[in-house]
């Protein structure tokens, strides 16, 4: 499969998936008075009419994709591992959880090593807790060009 860039994306999307889109905002329209709102699909059509205009984004951006394909693929393991859960039984665990797991994917994400960036991290942020100036942070994020080659994954 050819890979396209963005602009490409939303030409393509604008011919093939907009019209098809529309049509089914269309039909939800029309037929929205047909069912009872409290019943499950009037809560889904009603979902859907108020989500219209962030649920059409991706026809007019090409860098948004047109599936949630790898946020779920990046969450399957949280996922499986959720019968650990009641172990998290405070706002601040969950807040502590939410952070490690955000930070463990954006690693995979931009092609790092999480076990070696956790330990970079944990390593390189105590050298600067009497910092007033942040701008280190910069070299820490996942996408710095500065991070240790340890960090990376091989190519």
């Amino acid at each position: 499969m050819e890979k396209k860039n963005p602009e490409e994306r939303r030409r393509q999307r604008q011919l093939t998936v907009k019209p098809l889109v529309d049509a089914f905002f269309e039909w939800v329209k029309k037929h929205k008075n047909e069912v009872l709102p409290k019943s499950e699909t009037g809560k889904g059509f009603t979902y859907c009419l108020n989500q219209e205009k962030y649920l059409k984004v991706f026809l007019e951006d090409g860098n948004v994709p047109a599936d949630n394909n790898a946020a779920e693929s990046s969450i399957r393991g949280f996922c499986i591992g959720k019968h650990n859960w009641h172990l998290i039984d405070t706002i601040d665990g969950a807040k502590a959880s939410a952070i490690i797991y955000s930070i463990a994917e954006t690693a995979k994400a931009n092609n790092l090593k999480p076990y070696n960036y956790f330990e970079f991290l944990l390593t390189e942020i105590p050298k600067h807790m009497d910092d007033t100036n942040l701008d280190f942070l910069e070299d820490l994020l996942p996408w710095s060009e500065k991070l240790p080659i340890e960090c990376k994954k091989q190519k």
